[in-house]
């Protein structure tokens, strides 16, 4: 491809993470043209056998969230649609084995690269007769989750689904040298280069290490062992992935690899080693398009972590009422955990921050277990109380939503299931729709409960 003075690289992103725009505002800084690929501006028109995209560019990154989509199928295929007609940086293939935790420890291990004994079945029996070779805890998992969310450490006492919800779920040993705290790292790297790494501890009373959730963070760029080092570059080579968080964990025979991310967040990789990965995709974007950039620039730009709005951003055409489901004041829902899913009333609460179940209910679908806590404000106790909190699927009308509900006892209630403002934004609220009988008196008790 012959060099061009300008390249013009798109970012395929349907969101407004600070990834997402880190990006784009490097490839300005070092002298070249962003496009921010949304539904506001994208378009691909055939026309006479000839295939164009709208707006034009050299080079497409790819950065659609699809492991907290409802349907990962659509955008992938929309991915695979630009790839077909341009250039495409983390191509549709390696993110759809990527975003699959299971097929991705099955490729890694196909590859000799070590990941924890696991176990995916797709009857209930076949799960259950295998599960006592996880010993007594494991890690249960949906295929397919983000953040930490859809990842339990379950007692194998007690039996559990293929599938949570709709997703298929699997098991999976624990490794963990240190029960004291948590631990895991992040390598996250670029075109076969280390760009930083970092450690993750779990915060006080989880397990799980996640940025999102609330771990902390230590730079373990130059500390961390070469076997780890090695193990990631090599499962990034394997993947196929030109940008990537590799996730491993130390046990007692060595590193494991327990995910690899090609949407990894940049936030935590930045607080613990200085360092945005953001300018590095954005130069090899630049490079592989045929363009030329300052690597003394790189090094500069990547000392800050810049998610401000970049100026190529479309104009947002405004959202359509119509176009937003509704949900009414109380609504069906299906309510899913590892032990099984069941159907229920819940009550929609705009003034609530977080979706809350009732204790009773959680256990009886698996909603846990039980291992982290957070506290609320309520208007009856002086600077809120601490709760449990639990992962979470709850279904609304053929839609499914992961999130981290608090457990209280609701039996004095009317309804087990509050749904919270993590739910309801993706929703307009209809008071006057009701799923129980429209006799019903509306003056319901009060819920004064949100997060500090």
């Amino acid at each position: 491809m012959p060099e061009q003075d300008d390249v013009r690289v798109g970012v395929l992103s349907l969101h407004n993470s600070k990834e997402t725009k880190a990006i784009l505002n490097a490839v300005e800084d070092l002298g070249h043209t962003p496009v921010w690929l949304r539904r506001e501006n994208t378009a691909v028109n055939i026309e006479g056998s000839e295939v164009t995209v709208e707006p034009d560019i050299d080079i497409i990154a790819n950065r659609l969230l699809l492991s907290n989509t409802e349907e990962p199928a659509e955008l992938l295929g929309l991915a695979t649609t630009f790839n077909r007609i341009r250039p495409m940086l983390n191509e549709p293939d390696a993110v759809l084995t990527a975003i699959h935790k299971f097929a991705t420890a099955a490729t890694l291990a196909n590859w000799n690269i070590q990941v924890p004994d696991a176990l995916l079945a797709l009857s209930n029996e076949r799960l259950n007769q295998g599960r006592q070779r996880f010993g007594d805890v494991g890690v249960y998992k949906t295929a397919i989750g983000t953040h930490g969310g859809g990842t339990w450490k379950v007692d194998l006492t007690d039996a559990v689904n293929p599938k949570v919800g709709n997703r298929q779920a699997f098991l999976q040993d624990l490794i963990d040298r240190d029960e004291s705290r948590h631990r895991d790292l992040r390598v996250y790297i670029v075109d076969g280069n280390v760009i930083g790494a970092m450690y993750r501890y779990a915060p006080d009373g989880d397990w799980r290490t996640n940025v999102a959730l609330g771990g902390a963070v230590e730079d373990a760029t130059d500390e961390m062992p070469t076997e780890a080092r090695e193990t990631a570059l090599y499962a990034a080579d394997v993947m196929g992935l030109d940008y990537v968080g590799v996730d491993l964990v130390e046990g007692e025979d060595g590193w494991f690899v327990l995910e690899v991310n090609p949407t990894a967040g940049f936030k935590g990789l930045h607080e613990a080693t200085g360092k945005s990965a953001g300018p590095y995709i954005a130069k090899l974007a630049i490079e592989t398009a045929g363009g030329e950039v300052d690597d003394e620039r790189v090094e500069e730009l990547s000392s800050t972590l810049d998610d401000s709005t970049p100026s190529c951003k479309p104009r947002s055409a405004a959202t359509k009422a119509e176009d937003t489901p509704i949900i009414g004041y109380i609504e069906d829902v299906v309510v899913s955990g590892t032990s099984g899913s069941t159907q229920t009333l819940a009550k929609s609460d705009t003034g609530a921050t977080r979706t809350s179940i009732d204790t009773s209910l959680a256990a009886e679908i698996g909603a846990g277990p039980i291992k982290s806590m957070t506290r609320v404000k309520s208007g009856s106790v002086k600077g809120g109380k601490a709760r449990p909190v639990v992962d979470l699927v709850i279904g609304i009308g053929g839609r499914q939503h992961t999130v981290t509900a608090s457990v209280e006892d609701r039996s004095h209630m009317d309804y087990p299931v509050l749904l919270g403002r993590d739910i309801l934004e993706h929703y307009r609220v209809d008071v006057r729709r009701r799923s129980d009988s429209e006799d019903r008196n509306l003056e319901e008790e009060e819920e004064e409960f949100g997060l500090e």
